[in-house]
């Protein structure tokens, strides 16, 4: 994998909308943290343009990100926020010049579209990381753990996890790139010229606001896919917020997960926080070289 360059003192960065439309009062306080870190903070000038749900129509978001995959002297583009929408201009999107000039791609949820998409085609590793629209007030004055590693992450600066168990953890020890994000872009991805390829990999999937038998749905697509059955090891987030039937399902997403790799061998770790969980979503470098380590005792994950 290619390893974008680290970031440093008055580099520049920009912040894009490719999905959900976002207002300058919701990325303020982020724009006050990236210039606290000394960083050059380009606001492109459709940034805050809105067509119904979505940052500007589809042709706009694209040409705006497209300029500053294109520009070499941006050296990581932050996406506001998430919701839906990327999907549907990543066809439009050329990567030549970003393979040339290779930058950080930050954020999660509908950023997954992104981050399979490139590590599919272009080999690149990108950051699985809060966004501007997460970035509370008070981050210059509070710190905050996810933050922090969004920082380190950007600046080549050493982290790792470690956690305590989880009853549903399967012990073991895994080597090999960390790739995933959400679980239901990954699983409308499936088929696609942007689906992510798993094998011999750890794969971290979390989700927001979903039934429960979505969750088994998608999981069971996985399986059948193939996407599971040859993992090197399995990390999941956050699941938050989920929703369950009049008639229960009968299992947290916890549990479904862990049933759909009840047959196969390699390590599973529970309750990793990262995902729909605002400040407390710590950073993930996706692609990079990762070991995965469960006990009975703790889990360690190693970037």
């Amino acid at each position: 994998m290619i390893r974008p360059p680290y970031l440093k003192p008055g580099d520049r960065v920009a912040i894009v909308a490719p999905a959900r439309k976002i207002a300058p009062a919701e990325i303020n306080a982020a724009v006050d943290l990236f210039r606290a870190w000394q960083l050059d903070v380009v606001l492109p000038d459709h940034l805050f343009d809105a067509d119904n749900q979505f940052a500007g129509d589809d042709p706009t978001r694209a040409l705006t990100l497209q300029q500053q995959l294109d520009d070499p002297v941006v050296r990581a583009i932050f996406c506001a926020r998430g919701g839906y929408g990327t999907v549907r201009i990543i066809d439009r999107l050329d990567f030549t010049r970003f393979c040339q000039h290779p930058k950080w791609i930050v954020g999660y949820s509908d950023i997954t579209v992104l981050h399979s998409h490139i590590h599919h085609h272009l080999g690149i590793e990108t950051l699985h990381a809060t966004m501007p629209l997460n970035i509370p007030p008070d981050a210059l004055s509070t710190p905050y753990p996810a933050i922090d590693t969004l920082r380190r992450a950007l600046f080549g600066e050493k982290f790792s996890y470690t956690l305590p168990p989880h009853p549903l953890d399967r012990t073991g020890t895994a080597h090999g790139q960390l790739v995933g994000g959400n679980l239901s872009i990954l699983y409308s991805l499936c088929g696609s010229p942007s689906d992510l390829d798993t094998d011999g990999k750890i794969l971290f999937i979390e989700d927001l606001d979903e039934y429960l038998y979505h969750i088994d749905r998608m999981m069971m697509n996985l399986k059948r896919c193939g996407r599971l059955a040859r993992l090197a090891g399995l990390l999941v987030g956050q699941m938050s917020d989920m929703h369950d039937n009049t008639i229960p399902f009968g299992s947290t997403a916890e549990q479904i997960i862990r049933h759909a790799v009840s047959a196969y061998s390699y390590p599973v770790c529970f309750n990793f926080p990262a995902g729909h969980n605002g400040t407390d979503n710590h950073a993930l470098i996706l692609g990079h070289p990762a070991t995965l380590a469960v006990t009975p005792t703790h889990s360690t994950l190693t970037l």
